[in-house]
């Protein structure tokens, strides 16, 4: 699902230094406001599958008042018992993936404060990782609930480079998902903020939606175009194929933030309300459904699992985020 806001509605603005720090003060408060119910601790095994899914209505809303009697699991065609259940926000794991390139490095600056109470208010089993991108891909940090090394992540600075690796990048920050401690049911949001344009990838851009849709991992793709003129005026240069692509097929959202206007003023601010609101309906509108599928599937095969209503009399689509699995044997 791609959200995209050309309407002129006014709303809070912001500059681009502040930009991804809003965000994760938007993830606090909104995690925040449901840790505060009791949680259950709920101890699940290493083989179970879990499988994250929207739901959405006739007109592309998502629906979140869904309980598990709602779902229907089938493994390779076959029903199956959901022995795992969650909605909301209860486990996130939040990859920012920054492009370091050229035009883009304010886009860097971010407000430790911000990051800080970020860390103070997340959920319990909840993780931030920070990912760094140009002419090179760095992992600066991580998942760790740890703030300090986050906080100063923040702070890097590049080197001069003459490129941008967006999909390698991209596909860096999904295997940073791969064995690193975190809860097998969480919630994997990667927020990637660019200018779209990808000169130096060996990754297409296919085979990191496949990756993220085989590991239930959505991005967030938040567009600064560039501008250069055509017929008179400045207009936006289109992305890379496949670049906004990363949030149509993997259950995130696609934002083209800015215009010619601003583009050419470097205090320029910007609207961020759409994309506060999308974060907020995707993390209280997803389910996590699990199942263990048993040692007959541990044969490194690739095995389908399936996702729908039990009641079809509603005119609901259910939009899984991860189709299939392997286990070892």
């Amino acid at each position: 699902m791609a959200c995209h806001n050309p309407h002129p509605k006014r709303g809070p603005r912001f500059s681009p230094p502040i930009i991804a720090s809003l965000i994760l003060l938007a993830f606090s408060s909104i995690v925040a406001a449901q840790d505060q119910e009791p949680v259950d601790v709920i101890r699940v095994r290493t083989d179970l599958v879990a499988v994250p899914v929207t739901v959405t209505d006739s007109r592309g809303y998502r629906i979140s008042d869904l309980k598990q009697d709602d779902f229907v699991l089938s493994d390779d065609g076959r029903p199956t018992k959901i022995e795992y259940f969650a909605s909301g926000a209860e486990h996130v794991a939040l990859l920012f993936a920054l492009d370091a390139s050229g035009s883009t490095r304010d886009i860097l600056e971010q407000q430790r404060s911000a990051a800080r109470a970020l860390f103070l208010r997340f959920g319990h089993g909840s993780r931030v990782g920070v990912l760094h991108f140009g002419d090179f891909v760095r992992l600066s940090v991580p998942f760790t609930t740890n703030s300090e090394g986050a906080e100063a992540s923040f702070n890097y600075r590049p080197p001069a480079n003459t490129g941008t690796a967006i999909f390698d990048a991209a596909a860096t920050a999904i295997r940073s998902f791969d064995g690193s401690g975190g809860f097998s049911t969480e919630r994997r949001i990667v927020v990637l903020l660019s200018d779209g344009l990808d000169t130096l990838s060996s990754t297409s851009y296919k085979a990191v939606i496949d990756a993220a849709r085989l590991r239930g991992v959505s991005f967030y793709v938040i567009h600064f175009p560039l501008f250069s003129p055509r017929d008179g005026a400045l207009a936006p240069r289109p992305p890379s194929k496949g670049f906004r692509e990363l949030a149509e097929q993997t259950g995130g959202y696609y934002f083209r933030i800015g215009d010619a206007r601003s583009a050419l003023n470097p205090r320029a601010r910007y609207d961020l309300t759409p994309v506060f609101q999308a974060i907020e309906k995707d993390l209280r509108g997803q389910y996590v459904l699990g199942f263990y599928p048993g040692d007959a599937a541990r044969n490194g095969q690739i095995h389908l699992v399936t996702a729908s209503l039990a009641n079809r009399r509603r005119k609901l689509r259910v939009n899984q985020l991860r189709a299939s699995y392997d286990l070892k044997p």
